[in-house]
């Protein structure tokens, strides 16, 4: 087994093929309960298209992955605001859920986001995502105004950082 502490966070360019799978795999995920049936065919590859992840590296935003041991479980992205920065794409593999990955990303990001002079961190969510809305809730994230309009945004959430 191994232990709670075992995770690292390295920053990877999204095109990297531990990011690429990462991020189907969010995808997928995401595609699949949205609907709440199984991914058509072409539908996630079009979800990667409408909502493409090449933001995330410099000088726009990062992506962070999760490794647990030597295995790569988990990822997440910061957008960079004016003065802020965006959270997305957080994912934990099913085999690696509860063992503590989402919190391990949440500080790796909020650290990241501190040391380049965001004060706060913001993100939006589905309602369907249920277990992030708790895990953002647990790591002191707040539910704030919409401040953005996206077509899957239907909470937004915040965590001052200074």
């Amino acid at each position: 087994m191994i232990a709670r502490s075992a995770w690292a966070t390295t920053a990877a360019r999204p095109d990297h093929p531990d990011a690429v799978l990462l991020l189907r795999e969010y995808m997928t995920e995401m595609v699949v309960r949205y609907h709440r049936r199984p991914a058509l065919p072409g539908e996630v590859e079009r979800a990667l298209a409408e909502l493409p992840s090449d933001d995330l590296t410099a000088p726009t935003g990062l992506l962070l992955l999760a490794h647990r041991g030597d295995e790569v479980a988990g990822c997440a992205g910061l957008r960079w605001q004016p003065g802020w920065a965006e959270l997305t794409r957080v994912f934990i593999r099913p085999a690696h859920r509860g063992e503590g990955g989402g919190a391990a990303l949440l500080a790796a990001a909020e650290q990241r986001a501190e040391a380049a002079g965001a004060d706060r961190i913001r993100l939006d969510t589905r309602a369907d995502l249920v277990e992030a809305r708790a895990l953002y809730a647990r790591h002191g994230y707040t539910e704030i105004p919409a401040y953005s309009h996206g077509p899957y945004a239907e909470h937004w959430f915040e965590k001052r950082l200074r």
